[in-house]
């Protein structure tokens, strides 16, 4: 009779540890971050207030170079084992507070990044506007610390600030939100395409690079299928790329193109996006939003095929290398220098 009964004993079966301990782990893990960015703020508070110290006092002519490099000194001899108070930290806390003093906007952000993100941004940044970016960028999507250099080399934010991303009027008005999700250019340097590669060759390293894209995309996206079947009356189709997209809560398809954008590839993803909403699509979503992904477009050419289209649709282009920094930074330059002309 005992041994009919269940044995409190027994050892769960390994299939069904992860689902069964999973509450338990996810509360360590939540614990954990939360006392890591406690940690985190305290430190970058820390700094913030050394940095206002040393900015009043050299501000004042009460210290000079010298002083400080006698309080990296000090603070060597009198807290042992104190790291991240050198002479250069030093400094780079001084430049810190007077990057943000005067931001009552920006400057509470800082405490939401770890310390080397805030030195990257800072290092690398070359306007306010530009400082304020990277730092709802890199919370947001919460972006390493090797993703936010990459998303520097490859010049983000110039290229957002110099070309908006192409939508059709329909996505504009089922999607308000879209215009900051979607990019008009995406950098997909890391697939390490040659010239002349195939549409075949760009979707297996997208799939086999899938984590790295996906980062490219933004955070909110979700991998749903590769050649994804559709089927209309008796025939079958597929759908090179689908994603869902959990803030604008609908499917994402993407079409990939090795050649120029040409008026006509939006048909067929027009019949794609048609085929997923009335075949696919569940009771609460949106509708989905199609993405042209092309090795390169010309943008009047964009307009004029978007802005009478009836589907949610875009158009943009990837990149198969790094954007030349010194070129879009001297036409980011142009641009602000000619928006300034025309505030006065």
């Amino acid at each position: 009779m005992g041994d009919l009964m269940p044995s409190r004993n027994r050892p769960l079966a390994p299939s069904k540890v992860d689902s069964v301990f999973g509450d338990i782990v996810q509360l360590i893990e939540a614990a954990r971050q939360r006392a890591y960015q406690a940690v985190n703020t305290e430190l970058i508070d820390l700094y913030w207030k050394v940095g206002s110290i040393i900015s009043r006092k050299i501000a004042a002519a009460e210290w000079g170079d010298g002083v400080v490099d006698q309080l990296a000194d000090h603070l060597a001899v009198t807290q042992p084992g104190l790291q991240g108070f050198t002479r250069r930290n030093l400094f780079r806390m001084r430049q810190f507070y007077d990057a943000y003093k005067d931001d009552e906007k920006v400057s509470p952000l800082v405490t939401q990044l770890p310390w080397t993100h805030n030195l990257i941004i800072l290092g690398q940044s070359k306007r306010p506007e530009e400082r304020e970016f990277y730092l709802r960028m890199a919370i947001r999507e919460k972006w390493s610390k090797r993703e936010l250099e990459r998303q520097f080399n490859a010049s983000l934010f110039a290229r957002i600030v110099l070309n908006k991303s192409k939508v059709s009027p329909l996505v504009t008005l089922t999607h308000p939100d879209a215009g900051a999700v979607f990019k008009d250019s995406y950098v997909v340097e890391f697939l390490s395409l040659q010239e002349g590669h195939s549409e075949s060759d760009l979707h297996k390293g997208l799939l086999s690079r899938l984590k790295t894209f996906l980062l490219e995309l933004g955070r909110d996206f979700c991998f749903v299928g590769s050649e994804f079947p559709v089927q209309v009356g008796d025939r079958d189709f597929a759908l090179d790329l689908v994603f869902f997209h959990r803030g604008l809560n609908c499917l994402v398809a993407i079409e990939l193109k090795v050649v120029r954008f040409e008026p006509e590839h939006l048909g067929k993803l027009n019949f794609y996006l048609e085929a997923l909403d009335r075949d696919h699509r569940k009771a609460h979503e949106n509708p989905a939003i199609g993405v042209l992904l092309c090795a390169s477009k010309n943008d009047e050419v964009v307009e004029y095929a978007l802005s009478r289209s009836l589907s949610p649709a875009l158009v943009a282009q990837y990149q198969t290398q790094l954007p030349d920094k010194k070129l879009l930074q001297a036409k980011l330059h142009e641009f602000y220098a000619l928006n300034m002309d025309k505030g006065h």
